[in-house]
């Protein structure tokens, strides 16, 4: 009896100590996150990426499905005047889930909600109708913010307007590219969080506290086996790149480890041909072997595909 006594008092130590040590990795940090206003970045990565990432009713089998589109608006919609400059527009169609910053704006930070809600209208946006969005600038209390701005509810440009005026190279998928990224595991080996250390010098600036607000998985990632990835699209804003890269990592850095992701390429290419991706890798294999002078092609993507999307996810880290 007393070794059992014994260890129901060990049991209970551990367990107080397992659950202090939980406490102080995942209240305490959510506590600072809620007290601070959501940077500019916060705001566009929230409402870039929508509501949630990862395994959820929505979308169990992470096919980023229920994702706004993210469009370089040139034009108004209604009109069909040429804006002053390009205008990036959040476009949530019917049915797609607003992200936490809709959903619960005071998360958003002080000033940042208030400026949402009354000059934004966040508030009017209904799902069943879909809602365009964009970032805009305001003052409250005699200090500059940034908020959140439905334009359904102030210039009336409905979801079906602005990617109906909307070119396909102006939109960009990175919210759907962002459940490939999870999906696919990209976070067992990269990073989205460069450390304050000599980081800075080969990846760019670590984040700010209130660059995550909303952002909902935040995917950090666990270790780091490869580059970062956090603004990865300032250092390489080249698609074709890209596509090599992901069709076959070797073709760019011949002794990477990264695997290929051509699968995400799916059946047909961007003229709807079928690819041969048989074919390829043998002519690779050639290459590789010295009896090609080139490496094939790579095929180019059809603009539904999933390696558009991650693509436009990775162009969008900047």
């Amino acid at each position: 009896m007393a070794g059992f006594r014994e260890y129901k008092i060990g049991t209970r130590i551990f367990a107080l100590a397992f659950g202090g040590s939980m406490c102080i990795t995942l209240l305490l940090p959510s506590i600072n996150i809620a007290a601070v206003s959501s940077t500019d970045i916060a705001l566009a990565k929230s409402l870039s990426a929508g509501h949630e990432t990862g395994f959820n009713l929505d979308d169990p089998f992470l096919q980023g499905k229920n994702k706004p589109y993210v469009v370089a608006l040139k034009a108004d919609p209604k009109s069909g005047q040429p804006l002053a400059e390009p205008l990036t527009v959040y476009v949530y169609q019917a049915g797609t889930t607003f992200p936490p910053g809709i959903l619960h704006p005071r998360i958003l930070g002080a000033g940042i909600e208030e400026l949402s809600v009354q000059q934004g209208h966040i508030g009017e946006a209904k799902k069943d109708a879909g809602a365009v969005f964009t970032v805009s600038k305001g003052e409250y209390q005699g200090k500059a913010h940034s908020f959140i701005d439905n334009l359904t509810a102030s210039k009336g440009w409905s979801p079906a307007d602005v990617l109906r005026a909307a070119k396909d190279e102006d939109i960009s998928q990175a919210g759907k590219g962002k459940t490939m990224f999870v999906r696919e595991g990209c976070w067992w080996c990269h990073t989205l969080l460069p450390e304050e250390t000599q980081d800075w010098q080969v990846f760019g600036a670590p984040p700010m506290l209130g660059d995550f607000n909303g952002e909902s998985p935040t995917a950090f990632g666990s270790d780091r086996k490869a580059p970062d990835l956090m603004h990865v699209g300032s250092r390489n804003s080249s698609k074709e790149w890209m596509m090599m890269h992901f069709f076959n990592p070797r073709l760019v850095q011949p002794h990477s480890i990264m695997p290929r992701f051509d699968y995400l390429w799916g059946e047909k290419d961007a003229d709807g041909k079928a690819i041969n991706f048989a074919q390829w890798r043998t002519e690779y294999d050639e290459y590789r072997e010295g009896k090609r002078v080139t490496a094939p092609d790579v095929p180019s993507y059809a603009k539904d595909s999933e390696i558009r999307s991650l693509i436009d996810f990775m162009l969008s880290l900047k």
